[in-house]
């Protein structure tokens, strides 16, 4: 029987200031209105409130969708295939990477590979684990529109036809997407094999319980019915009305307070085995709450450090689960608690990652009313898009790419470090372990000399998880964005541009945005070997 994870905090002086955000959450009726669907909550604006709420009631609604997605996934292992590649950005893509990484395939199930990314180092990496008669292909996308899950899907087209023929080549392609949209159209007229229409009333980064996470979640054989039943036990306890009583609110609660006490670096430490389980919070934290100057900054998956090495800004949340790796990650918080305000969750078994979907989805929103800003929409996230739009068209009418001068060096950048600042390391790289070790130990050498929290993101995935923090949040990151050269031209079906230049594009538009907001930035192109060019970058501390 699911059951919520035990929460133990160590808050030390700033318990007063949490017991005095609960006493207003209770004094406002909070907990209620927002079950009430009261826009209100947040802004007298509507707009993207009244129709974001699905998420609070998604446990009990997808429980009755689980016989047929497990049907659903049987006739797809019956027929033989041996991955699943999920072509999708963000909300759609994030949720089914954490079940990913911390659960794998369940026997005799396909395996499942989640292609975020537009760089050619990427999608080479999955065209040479493929066979793609053999491969099914989840198009995942609210909108129906984004750019690179709409570009993914005409490339793998191609290849599938090519591997079976234009006739059956429809039933190696499924989708989910909102009623509507030109993705659901167009698996109608050719001819795929599912599509799945998700709750409209649902936003992107709050879709993981939904189609977006428990289709894939299906395919690979995990048991829907323990991620939904740990998911509807956080619900039932998210709906007590006594915020401190909550565990959603209270973990909100707790967030906001600190971040107005100066302590705006949410540092989450796992056990090993759900390390992944990062990459999903620092969507729902950055986009959620990085806007209108204000933010809580998620430090994820970082190198763990001596404890003299956390800086003042930061609170810890430690995910623990029961009976893991945890000896050196238990006695570093022991002792950090001792000097920073920690809260630990407990959690049984991996399935029980259900309920911190949830209750970190409630401590969000929570968090938002306390912060004063709109926890549901991205108002900065389109500004990266049009300036990549002007760049491809620069691109058109010129055949190159615009020329960026880089002022300055990563040292002069973080010898200009001030209190309450942190590094955000922006990859146009491939995502392979040999690159996420070195980028671990510059992370690590970065912290240690200059005293700044580091965070870590692999564009372009980051343009649609962290890219809102950036340029809605404070003024506090330094923005460090790494490139390299592309060993291959991949072209794009129907498009005037490669792949290559696409990413490339990206990583332009993103950076011309940041420096359209005054932000500080440089930029380091590491060439042909990514792993020496990110040491050299480590050797100069």
């Amino acid at each position: 029987m699911a059951t919520v994870a035990a929460t133990v905090e160590s808050l030390g002086n700033y318990r007063p200031a949490l017991e005095a955000a609960l006493g207003g959450l209770n004094s406002g009726e909070i907990v209620a209105r927002i079950w009430n669907g009261d826009h209100r909550v947040w802004k007298e604006d509507p707009t993207e409130i009244s129709d974001r709420l699905g998420w609070l009631h998604l446990p009990a609604a997808m429980a009755r969708e689980v016989s047929g997605l497990s049907s659903f996934s049987e006739s797809v292992r019956l027929d033989g295939f041996l991955h699943v590649v999920l072509l999708g950005m963000g909300g759609s893509s994030l949720g089914p990477e954490v079940l990913r990484r911390t659960f794998g395939s369940g026997q005799g199930y396909p395996e499942l590979m989640v292609l975020d990314s537009t760089l050619p180092a990427w999608i080479e990496a999955v065209d040479s684990a493929i066979d793609p008669g053999r491969t099914l292909f989840l198009v995942s996308s609210k909108s129906g529109t984004t750019i690179e899950p709409s570009t993914l899907y005409s490339y793998y087209r191609q290849k599938v036809v090519d591997a079976v023929g234009d006739e059956r080549a429809g039933a190696n392609f499924i989708a989910v997407t909102d009623p509507g949209t030109p993705l659901e159209s167009r698996g109608e007229q050719e001819g795929f094999r599912r599509v799945f229409p998700n709750p409209p009333e649902i936003g992107g980064r709050y879709s993981v319980l939904s189609f977006f996470g428990m289709a894939p979640a299906a395919l690979i054989g995990l048991d829907l019915e323990k991620i939904l039943d740990s998911a509807d036990c956080m619900r039932q306890a998210c709906a007590a009305p006594e915020a401190g009583d909550n565990p959603g609110a209270r973990l909100g609660a707790a967030m906001a307070v600190l971040a107005l006490e100066g302590r705006d670096k949410l540092t989450l430490v796992t056990s090993p085995s759900l390390a992944s389980y990062g990459l999903w919070v620092e969507q729902m934290l950055a986009e959620s709450l990085g806007k209108s100057g204000k933010g809580i900054i998620p430090v994820a998956q970082e190198p763990l450090l001596d404890p003299g090495s956390y800086s003042s800004d930061r609170m810890l949340v430690y995910l623990r689960l029961d009976g893991g790796d945890n000896a050196e990650t238990d006695t570093l918080v022991e002792k950090l608690a001792a000097t920073h305000p920690a809260i630990r969750l407990e959690l049984r078994e991996k399935y029980d990652l259900g309920g911190e979907f949830y209750r970190w989805e409630f401590a969000t929103a929570v968090a938002g009313h306390i912060l004063g800003v709109h926890p549901f929409d991205q108002p900065d996230v389109q500004g990266a898009k049009d300036m990549t739009d002007r760049v491809l068209e620069e691109f058109a009418s010129t055949g190159s790419l615009p020329f960026l001068e880089n002022e300055n060096s990563l040292r002069d950048l973080l010898s200009g470090a001030e209190p309450g600042d942190y590094l955000a390391i922006l990859s146009y790289l491939p995502d392979r372990p040999s690159i996420n070790r070195e980028l671990r130990l510059l992370r690590h050498r970065i912290t240690d000399k200059f005293g700044v929290p580091t965070t870590a993101g692999f564009g372009p995935r980051y343009l649609h998880s962290t890219g809102q923090l950036h340029k809605g949040g404070p003024n506090s990151g330094l923005y460090l964005q790494l490139t390299a050269d592309h060993h291959a031209q991949i072209p794009i079906s129907g498009r005037p541009y490669t792949f290559n230049t696409l990413v490339d594009a990206q990583a332009t538009g993103d950076y011309l945005a940041l420096k359209a907001l005054g932000r500080r930035l440089v930029r380091a192109h590491l060439g042909g070997s990514v792993e020496d060019g990110i040491q050299r970058l480590a050797a100069d501390f």
